[in-house]
């Protein structure tokens, strides 16, 4: 139903910017939550930020809140994470993933990999001096 592909990866200095996109084609009012995710080297894939496309409620994780932001721009189905001061642990597969109802009661934001149902290949991101 949901298409996601992301792009804007590469190589960055730490403490330098990226800004990853991630387009959506298919259903896409079917979607109630978007969200980034990372796999690091040696570590499980976590929730890097996510956004709610019922009332704009955002998510990040502790590691980079006040560094990163999430958006969205609806008329091009079209989510972006700006990415500042990017750290030496920040490195790995970035992921652009969509959530699709059911959703948790009263919930009207996705965090968690599980409830995510489609997703994207991925786009390197490699910090390096």
């Amino acid at each position: 139903q949901l298409q996601l592909v992301e792009s804007g990866g590469g190589l960055v200095q730490p403490g330098g910017y990226l800004k990853l996109s991630c387009l959506v084609s298919g259903l896409t009012l079917e979607y109630y939550s978007v969200g980034w995710f990372r796999r690091a080297p040696g570590k499980e894939r976590e929730g890097v930020s996510c956004m709610s496309t019922l009332d704009g409620t955002t998510y990040y994780g502790d590691s980079v809140q006040g560094r990163f932001t999430i958006s969205r721009d609806k008329a091009k189905n079209t989510v972006y994470l700006d990415m500042n001061n990017l750290k030496f642990e920040e490195p790995g597969l970035y992921y652009c993933a969509a959530a699709t109802w059911p959703k948790a009661p009263g919930a009207a934001i996705a965090t968690t990999e599980a409830e995510y149902r489609y997703w994207g290949q991925g786009t390197q991101v490699t910090v390096s001096s």
